[in-house]
Order: C-alpha cells, then sequence, then structure tokens
C-alpha cells in the first residue's frame, strides 16, 4: 500500500489539542494551507527503530502532520491510552480480558472498546558478553536456570552440555532483566513457561518475578548496555537492539534457532486469537510449542479505539495504522529494525479492523 498524503483530508477538520513533542517544520500548518495536526503515541521500546522510519516516511508524504512517538514502554503506553493522553499505544503484548471494556479509554468514544492490531513481529534475542566466548547455544531450561538463578556459573556443566568446543569461564553469571514493566519480559517468560515449565514456574508477567533475582535496567537500550558494559552477562532484548553484544542460538528439541526474522515470522500464523473479543480484536495467543518456529517471539500491537470521540483522531490513526500494517510499511521495518513482516493472510485481517475504525 502507497503512502497516501491526508493533509487535504484534514484540512477541515477540527485541530487536535493533544500536545506533541514538536511540529513538523515542513508542515503545511506552517505554510498557512492547512492547520497542522498531530497524532501521538507512546509505549513499546522494542519497535523504536521501526517508528522511526514509519514516522519519518509519513509525515514525508503528510506535511501537514506531525507524528511523535515516545518509546517510553508497553506498560507505559498502556497507561498512557486508557488515560486518553495518546490516541494509539505500542504494546508488546495485547490487553488482557480484564483490561478490555467499552467506557474504559478516555480517548474512546463512551460506547467503545480498544482494539489490538499487530504491527511489529521481532525476535527477542538472549544476548550475551562473556570473554573469549562468541558463541553460545542455549537451551530452554538451561535459560530458566540462568535467569530463575538456579545456574550461576559460565562453566557450569548444563552451559558446557551444548556448547562442547566453547571455553567457559569459571565465572559468575550476571543476568540482567528489564526493571520497567514490559511487554518483552512479557513475552520472554511466556517463553520460558511454555518451554521449560518445570524449571519456569512463575506465569508470563510484565514485572519480573520478584522471587528471581538479578540486574534490572530499564528500557530495552538500558538491558543492551548493562549487557554491553559487563563481564559475564546474561540479557534479553529486541534483535534489532542487539548489535554491540554477542547473540545465543536458542536450541529446540535437538535443533539450533538463530533469532532471525524468518524464524519468528511463522509463530503468529501458527497462533489462534484470543477467543472471545470481538471481530476485529485481533489479541493473539502465541503458541511457542509450534514446530519450526523461533519461540522467543514478541508481537507489538497498535491499541486504538474501535471508534473514537473526535473524528479527526479515528482519520489519523486509520491512515497512520494503516500505513505501518501495509506490505509496504512492514517492509520499511524490516529493512530499519530486522523485524519480520507480517504475512498477507495477517495484513489483510489488520486492514479490514483498520478499515472499521470510526
Amino acid at each position: 500500500m502507497r503512502i497516501k498524503p491526508i493533509a487535504a483530508a484534514l484540512a477541515t477538520a477540527t485541530a487536535l489539542t493533544l500536545v506533541g513533542c514538536a511540529a513538523n517544520e515542513a508542515g503545511a500548518g506552517a505554510s498557512g494551507s492547512a492547520p497542522a495536526q498531530t497524532l501521538s503515541g507512546t509505549g513499546a521500546s522494542s519497535m523504536k527503530a521501526a517508528q522511526e522510519k514509519w514516522v519519518a516516511d509519513f509525515q514525508t508524504a503528510n506535511t501537514g502532520v506531525t507524528v511523535n512517538y515516545s518509546p517510553e514502554g508497553s506498560s507505559a503506553g498502556r497507561s498512557a491510552f486508557i488515560a486518553g493522553a495518546v490516541q494509539f499505544a505500542g504494546s508488546d503484548r495485547p490487553l488482557k480480558d480484564e483490561e478490555m471494556g467499552a467506557g474504559k479509554f478516555a480517548t474512546c468514544a463512551a460506547d467503545s472498546n480498544a482494539l489490538n492490531l499487530p504491527v511489529y513481529v521481532s525476535p527477542i534475542a538472549i544476548i550475551f558478553k562473556v570473554e573469549g566466548v562468541d558463541k553460545l547455544s542455549l537451551d530452554p531450561e538451561t535459560v530458566a536456570s540462568i535467569f530463575a538463578g538456579k545456574i550461576t556459573k559460565w562453566n557450569d556443566p548444563a552451559i558446557a552440555k551444548t556448547n562442547p568446543d566453547a571455553k567457559l569461564p569459571d565465572l559468575v553469571i550476571t543476568a540482567v532483566h528489564r526493571a520497567d514493566g514490559s511487554g518483552t519480559t512479557n513475552n520472554f517468560t511466556d517463553t520460558l513457561n511454555q518451554l521449560a515449565p518445570a524449571v519456569w514456574t512463575a506465569a508470563a508477567s510484565d514485572d519480573w518475578p520478584a522471587d528471581f533475582k538479578g540486574e534490572a535496567a530499564t528500557g530495552t537500550s538500558g538491558v543492551v548496555q548493562s549487557v554491553a558494559n559487563g563481564a559475564g552477562t546474561i540479557g534479553y532484548a529486541d534483535a534489532s537492539a542487539a548489535k554491540s553484544v554477542g547473540i545465543a542460538d536458542l536450541v529446540v528439541d535437538g535443533k539450533s534457532f538463530t533469532p532471525s526474522a524468518e524464524a519468528a515470522a511463522a509463530i503468529i500464523d501458527a497462533s489462534s486469537t484470543i477467543p472471545g473479543r470481538g471481530e476485529h480484536d485481533l489479541a493473539y495467543k502465541l503458541d511457542r510449542t509450534s514446530e519450526g518456529v523461533y519461540p522467543a517471539v514478541l508481537v507489538s500491537y497498535a491499541i486504538v479505539c474501535g471508534t473514537y470521540k473526535d473524528a479527526a483522531n479515528a482519520k489519523l490513526v486509520k491512515d497512520y495504522i494503516g500505513y505501518i500494517s501495509s506490505a509496504e510499511g512492514q517492509k520499511a521495518a524490516a529493512t530499519a529494525a530486522g523485524s519480520a513482516p507480517l504475512s498477507d493472510a495477517i495484513q489483510a485481517k489488520v486492514k479490514a479492523a483498520v478499515d472499521s475504525i470510526k
């Protein structure tokens, strides 16, 4: 789908009152031909690189529109959307059943529920920095045991078993996790719970389980920085952000998987949507046990209103989310962030949902 300029269509709409980070200096509003329009979103830091690319491309095609996206974390995004501070949220998990419901979202019409629309699929990389170790392979039980604090040294027999040629040091492991509420943490802990339930007994959660210690860091960039600056460190992060550290392969049922976009893409098509949701809500329960998929995957959602109080908001959201979920937008994100493009089938479902927004 080619990005279609929307400034002309918005010229007669009521100007949005949400505060943006900055006006688009090349905007049509600055030239006096149309009022400036601002679309604001916040949330998942995992798709920071993708959002930067999407925003740049969209604003180039729509010079009267400023799009602000603040990567403050999934929990912050959901809270801001519920409070009406932004028109959409980015979240590495969909809203839960108890978080859904008409009348719960300040930006939405009183009788409107939210919609959870997948827009970004990416593997979660298990990242590490161990001097003298360039390659690392870990099975889910070992990963779970490391982050649960049950394996504490790099030369532990469980690590040596899947890395027979590595020179593993007698060094304490420092496991780094997210300090803030994080959809990446939710997806990572869900992976451990599905693949190593005997070790990782805690349910999936945005917040790191209090019983499992380690070093905490804020945001995706904080985890990557802590691992990169440490010694004997291990962590988890969206693969697009893991450029400066080692990335481990995940060994599942004897097969080794590298966290590539291709390996991640299949999981959403192998999974089902959460039952009991509305026709156009596309919240998925990921089946991480599906054969042939890289299981540690996050699916980031754009959380939007089914019906907005303000028609101008609805128009902005439909055009922006319509672009980022299109074939063109997905290709742009894949190039900028290494994400896995939505399949044609999922793109079609998201398009139908976007078209239903009022």
